[in-house]
């Protein structure tokens, strides 16, 4: 008998805003940019596409096209998606390497 198999979804399971900024954080902490359009593209179907998209402001379709694997959303819109979700940015301080190991390397 053949092993039954459903498709895995994240989104399915971030259900709340603490789930959400948790879930980007992660996306945010490897400073890429494909990675991070890549999460907010999980978790945006998690609070309802069309819902989001009037929230930030855009057209669904836009939104879908943002969002889509060849998606390259300018930094204003990634904002405004942000805040849709109820996601603010917090910058924060890198450690920086100290003098003696930046000499080294």
């Amino acid at each position: 008998m053949p092993l039954k198999t459903t498709r895995f979804d994240a989104a399915d399971y971030i259900e709340t805003p603490a789930d959400v900024a948790g879930f980007l954080a992660l996306a945010f902490a490897d400073n890429d940019p494909d990675e991070i359009r890549d999460a907010i593209a999980v978790v945006a179907p998690s609070r309802g596409m069309a819902t989001l998209a009037a929230k930030a402001k855009l057209n669904p379709k836009s939104l879908y096209r943002t969002l889509g694997p060849n998606g390259n959303p300018e930094f204003a819109t990634v904002l405004r998606i942000l805040q849709a979700l109820g996601i603010t940015l917090t910058p924060t301080v890198k450690p920086l390497r100290s003098r003696s190991s930046r000499k080294a390397a």
